[in-house]
């Protein structure tokens, strides 16, 4: 079966290309109704802010070589089983399933890679699997306990996300700070107490509550490496920053001269490949897919879908997503 492929060629450069995936007898090949764009990591690479020799991911059958153009990129998509392998169940023929593959209109993969979608379940609702599932590796991470203060910086996908989830927790209080007014506004839909521009946020907010001054845990989801200072400076004593952001070729300048040295702040990375060493005794995979998969159902994350656009017309989605952040949260790509 004869496809086209998404390539990102050059900085704000795309092209379509022709390509034709074979599947083997243990493979499977699957033709795509909905894919998603990641815009943290793929703005990266659109703007050439990539590592050019890093590893597309290690973790990911699909994504192979590494970050120099042009390469094909992506990693959520939803399509159906239109063939199987002679070695493969017959009971895949048909079926709906996710996988971690570039925007592409057919592809080949192993079924052990798959996600089948639930019953009940739509193409665009679990097209956003790898964004509840980060989401769902950073609350992990940070491991929020009663009665804390947590700052949220960054209400993009996986931001509202990480924030629908926050606001199950029994929290002091759940501050979002994003520059977007629109965002902003979405965050309290979602659960936050409070939802403030950047320049909005003082350590001083807390100096008169029961406890330390300052926040308890902050997540970094801006994509912007000056939000750290943001986070330190609110930060209290024995806190925890989690970085869930990327930022790729972009040096974040941290002041670590003020009271960060004093005050103990814990920061730590948070990366959905691979799961907490302190964790991996009681979680897997399987176990965290079951809980994203709960999560997915639970988040209203069709809600968060701004645009949608023809796989014919990417190029546009990527210059919507560059030029108009106001009015654009979460972009698919459709085709059919």
């Amino acid at each position: 079966m004869t496809g086209e492929s998404l390539y990102f060629t050059g900085p704000e450069a795309l092209d379509l290309r022709e390509r034709s995936p074979e599947h083997s007898a243990e493979e499977v090949l699957v033709e795509t109704h909905v894919s998603a764009i990641s815009p943290g990591t793929e703005l990266l690479i659109y703007h050439g802010e990539a590592p050019r020799d890093l590893p597309a991911d290690e973790t990911l059958d699909a994504l192979d070589g590494d970050l120099s153009y042009p390469l094909r990129y992506g990693y959520a998509a939803v399509g159906e089983v239109v063939e199987t392998g002679s070695a493969v169940d017959q009971s895949w023929q048909g079926r709906d399933v996710f996988a971690f593959n570039p925007h592409e209109t057919v592809f080949s993969a192993d079924p052990s890679t798959l996600i089948p979608v639930p019953d009940g379940t739509g193409p665009e609702e679990m097209v956003m699997y790898p964004t509840v599932e980060t989401a769902t590796t950073l609350v992990l991470d940070g491991g929020p306990r009663v009665g804390e203060r947590v700052v949220v910086f960054g209400a993009g996908a996986i931001g509202l996300c990480v924030i629908g989830l926050l606001a199950s927790f029994p929290l002091s209080e759940l501050v979002v700070v994003d520059p977007l007014s629109a965002r902003r506004e979405r965050a309290r839909q979602l659960g936050a107490d409070t939802a403030l521009a950047p320049d909005e946020l003082t350590a001083t907010r807390w100096d008169d509550a029961a406890g330390p001054d300052g926040a308890d845990l902050l997540y970094e989801l801006s994509g912007t490496p000056s939000a750290l200072d943001d986070a330190l400076a609110v930060a209290g004593y024995d806190s925890r920053i989690v970085v869930g952001s990327w930022y790729g070729t972009k040096s974040p300048t941290l002041d670590l001269g003020g009271d960060f040295h004093r005050d103990r702040i814990s920061i730590e990375s948070s990366q959905v490949s691979t799961i907490d060493p302190d964790r991996r005794g009681r979680w897997s995979f399987d176990r965290r897919t079951e809980v994203t998969l709960d999560n997915l159902a639970s988040l209203p994350v069709e809600s968060l879908v701004t645009h949608r656009i023809s796989f014919d017309d990417a190029p546009d989605a990527y210059r919507l997503l560059d030029d108009q952040p106001e009015e654009t949260l979460q972009v698919l790509l459709t085709y059919r």
